[in-house]
Parts: C-alpha cells; sequence; structure tokens
C-alpha cells in the first residue's frame, strides 16, 4: 500500500509538473509528496524527474515508469472493485470537465440521483470555456463541444446540439428585431472569444450545405459562456448559443429567439477519456450514465 501511495503521488507530479500542484490537488502537504518520490527513486535505483527551480521533467526512466505506474493504479483500483456485487457501494473520486451550460443546465441538475444511487462516489466537476488539458490535469473525463483535433485520446460521440439566435427584449425595443440577414448590419453582436483558436466574432447560419459567415460590429467581447448570456440579458447584442441554454429564459420572456430559419450549425457533443486499458469501474459506471443524460438533449 505504501508503493502505491508513493506511485500515485508520483504520478500526480508527472502530470501536473509540479510537487505543489500536486500537493494541492492530493491534499498532502508539499514535504510529503517530494519525500515519497524521492524514497521511490531511491527504491528504483533511478532518477525519474529532473528539478529544475521552475518546474519537474520526466527523465526517460520516469516516462516508462509513469506509463507504467499509471496501469498499475488502474488496475489496483479495478482490483478494489472486483468482489463487490453491489455497485451502490463503489468508493472513490471522479474528475470530470465540462462546459458551464452543459454542467449548470444538465448535469447538476441530475446530479443528486446519481449520488444517492453510489453515495460513496465523489465528483470534483470542473467547469471552463478553455480546453482543459486531461492528461496533465487529471481529469477522468470531459464533455466536449465543436469540432474535436486528433488527440489520441478516446471519443464517444453524444450527438449534437442545436444553436439558434437570441436577443433582450430591451435590445429588440431599442434596435427593432432583424427579419431577414440584411437587416444584421444595423445590429451588434456579442463576441465571444476564449482564445485565437475560439474567436467567434462572425454571425454564422447553414444555408443547407455550408456555414456562411457574416461580419458583425460588436460592442463587447467576452471570453466565457456566463458573460455571452448576461450581457445578451443586459441588451448588449445578439448571441448564437444552443438551446439548452436559452430555452428556460425563452419561456420566462428574458430573451426571445430570432431569426430562427438562420440558425448556427449545430455543435457536436463528445466525451473524451484517456486511452487506458483498465478504466476503473466508478469511472465506466459515470460515463455511461454521464453519455446517456447527454444523448437526452442531443440529436
Amino acid at each position: 500500500m505504501e508503493n502505491t501511495d508513493a506511485i500515485k503521488r508520483f504520478v500526480r507530479v508527472a502530470e501536473l509538473g509540479s510537487f505543489t500542484k500536486a500537493a494541492d490537488a492530493l491534499g498532502l502537504p508539499k514535504a510529503s509528496v517530494s519525500l515519497a518520490v524521492q524514497q521511490l527513486e531511491n527504491r528504483l535505483g533511478t532518477q525519474l524527474l529532473h528539478r529544475t527551480t521552475r518546474r519537474v521533467q520526466l527523465t526517460p526512466d520516469g516516462q516508462i515508469f509513469y506509463e507504467r505506474g499509471k496501469d498499475v493504479l488502474a488496475e489496483m483500483d479495478e482490483l478494489d472493485s472486483l468482489f463487490q456485487t453491489d455497485d451502490a457501494n463503489i468508493r472513490g473520486l471522479i474528475r470530470v470537465d465540462m462546459s458551464y451550460p452543459m454542467a449548470h443546465n444538465i448535469v447538476i441538475p441530475r446530479l443528486p440521483e446519481f449520488l444517492s444511487r453510489y453515495p460513496n462516489l465523489q465528483i470534483d466537476l470542473s467547469s471552463t470555456d478553455r480546453q482543459v488539458d486531461l492528461i496533465a490535469e487529471g481529469f477522468d473525463c470531459v464533455i466536449r463541444t465543436g469540432k474535436l483535433q486528433d488527440s489520441g485520446l478516446i471519443v464517444r460521440h453524444l450527438g449534437v446540439l442545436q444553436q439558434t439566435n437570441y436577443a433582450s427584449p430591451a435590445y429588440l425595443a431599442q434596435n427593432g428585431e432583424p427579419l431577414k440577414l440584411e437587416d444584421l448590419s444595423r445590429h451588434w453582436l456579442i463576441h465571444y472569444c476564449v482564445n485565437a483558436a475560439t474567436k467567434f466574432d462572425m454571425f454564422e447560419y447553414w444555408d443547407g450545405q455550408a456555414c456562411q459567415r457574416i461580419p458583425m460590429p460588436s460592442r463587447l467581447s467576452v471570453n466565457n459562456a456566463d458573460g455571452y448570456q448576461a450581457a445578451c440579458l443586459a441588451g448588449l447584442g445578439i448571441i448564437q448559443a444552443p438551446l439548452i441554454g436559452g430555452s428556460k429564459l425563452i419561456a420566462e420572456g428574458k430573451l426571445v429567439e430570432i431569426l430562427k430559419e438562420f440558425g448556427a450549425p449545430a455543435m457536436p457533443v463528445s466525451l473524451v477519456y484517456p486511452h487506458r486499458r483498465n478504466l476503473s469501474k466508478r469511472v465506466r459506471i459515470f460515463m455511461d450514465w454521464l453519455s446517456d443524460l447527454v444523448r437526452q438533449h442531443t440529436q
């Protein structure tokens, strides 16, 4: 068990590239993490990490041990639940990341029923608009929307999210409602930009064959989904977003759907997880539940 704990600490240091960050993630003193890795190196008779004042890097031996160590931890995790016939007794932590709208509108409202069924599980749910590094940051799985780049990770396609165009009643009262695409030249679009790779500063629509883009001016650019919706509610311009985040606000009269026939292209939704020979039973159970839940809201 002592060796297993040391491997866990080494793996977190390797993934986060920092003893301090690993200690914070594990809820342990930095000194205990550093000592565990040092003792592990002494037992193995090799250096696993290059340490500098700024960063920690794997040595060639460290890279080999890191890959095998992850497999060993996954297998140990599986052994812990090998003879459990009652899934309700499965315990442990699951780390998952997804967008704020996905978490707020779909997943969190249904988590109570999942945790009542598996009361010994803990969920660490990260909600951010940036694309996290699943491996380096130690996530078990992530939900991603939009087109994916080839990353060597395992991808489970869950469907697509329909998108539409929104404006607030206050904005439409001041600027009028656009009834055709030509009207957009007299309107404002709220720009959404997390980084250079995810910059949305044009009105997009599907013409039946391809995605068309119309440049539109903006008085505000935001970098997260919460701010994007809040800016629209404040009457600062038009946004294009999935229906899951706006349908309730439309029903409450806080937002109005406009130019319905010119919605932005649907966004693919995927569950992404590391390529490991042995996923723990708790992660498999959670991913199956999460996949079924998200599919209920996609097409």
